[in-house]
């Protein structure tokens, strides 16, 4: 009975650790999201040969036709 109860414990940290770094990461993405989605925004203008124009706020950036 002692080896089932050591590898139940173990699955138990290992899922703790799991959520845990969940946790980390999605916080940072809250964080992090407009400058993000800014620099896919910026990528995404020069592939389709737009202007980039940067918003007010992180993640307000927007393609306008180049003139």
């Amino acid at each position: 009975m002692g080896r089932l109860n050591s590898k139940g414990q173990a699955l138990v940290e290992y899922l703790l650790i799991i959520a845990v770094i969940s946790v980390v990461v999605v916080s940072i993405v809250k964080l992090l999201g407009g400058y993000l989605q800014d620099s896919m925004t910026k990528s995404s203008c020069q592939l389709i040969g737009e202007v980039y124009v940067e918003g007010a706020k992180p993640g307000e950036g927007r393609c306008e036709p180049a003139e």
